[in-house]
């Protein structure tokens, strides 16, 4: 990481509420860390334009699943490197965001209160799904940090359940993040080792769109329905894990049914052939 610190000022966009934007990122591969491409400036942009910087925040990444919901409560989490056989430097990163056991308690009580079963880990560490888009959002690491795992049984209709119970907390300053990867083939991606700058396969670029259109639209229908309905839905995710936790960041967003908060697009980037980068907030 470097010394970069983020400038806090007003918003370029106009914002619903004075509540904290709720936030899908891809993270793509453990490379991100390292090769940025137009992806991590776009989320470093952003991240300084918001008007207020984050009191906390709370991260779903797929890299942590578990047969029912857990938080991370440690105080100090550990980086982990979870990944193998890629460039030594990416085992030298750290990112040193302390932990919130406060903020997980409030998690916890707030998940119980909607009769979602969750159970707090203090031994917890941030996988790459969580420390990697961190690192670009908020490089200093000086935001409090509670990662949350991906339940094994999830539907499209409980992961927004789980970000809808946490909503209130946007209202204290609290940042809720769904980080995965908008197209996720790894047999693709292993098969052909492409370059970062390739052009970016066609079927990654439609399926993106696809859902790009969707949300703004709020189509509720569609999006829940997205693996009979988005074109090459399943050659851009075999297993969906990593498009899952959208809809945590959706339902944290009160997104769907009628409701339609700004959806703000931070990035289309398509990197190394197969991995779309999508980001975007929704306030």
């Amino acid at each position: 990481m470097d010394n970069f610190t983020p400038t806090l000022k007003a918003s370029s966009h106009a914002q619903s509420s004075s509540a904290m934007p709720a936030l899908f990122v891809s993270h793509g591969s453990p490379m991100f860390a390292l090769e940025h491409g137009t992806t991590a400036p776009a989320l470093r942009a952003w991240a300084a334009s918001l008007p207020t910087a984050p009191r906390g925040i709370v991260i779903m990444s797929p890299h942590w699943m578990a047969r029912s919901a857990l938080v991370m409560t440690g105080a100090q989490p550990a980086t982990w490197h979870d990944f193998g056989g890629f460039d030594p430097r990416l085992y030298e990163m750290q990112y040193p965001a302390a932990g919130n056991p406060a903020l997980a308690q409030q998690v916890l009580a707030l998940w119980q209160a909607a009769g979602i079963a969750a159970q707090g880990d203090p031994q917890r560490p941030f996988d790459h799904g969580a420390w990697v888009p961190l690192m670009h959002l908020f490089p200093q690491a000086n935001i409090p940090v509670v990662q949350v795992a991906l339940p094994v049984d999830y539907t499209p209709q409980s992961l927004m359940a789980m970000g809808a119970a946490l909503a209130s907390l946007r209202e204290q300053g609290i940042l809720l993040i769904g980080s995965g990867s908008m197209t996720h083939n790894l047999g693709e991606f292993m098969q052909t080792r492409p370059e970062l700058a390739d052009a970016a396969a066609p079927y990654a670029t439609e399926f993106a769109r696809w859902i790009e259109q969707t949300v703004t639209q709020g189509n509720t229908p569609a999006m829940l329905a997205y693996r009979q309905q988005a074109p090459h839905a399943v050659r851009a995710h075999p297993t969906d894990e990593h498009f899952a936790t959208i809809y945590f960041a959706l339902g944290a967003a009160a997104w769907g049914n009628g409701a339609m908060p700004e959806v703000q697009y931070l990035s289309r980037e398509v990197m190394y052939k197969y991995l779309a980068m999508d980001a975007f907030a929704l306030a």
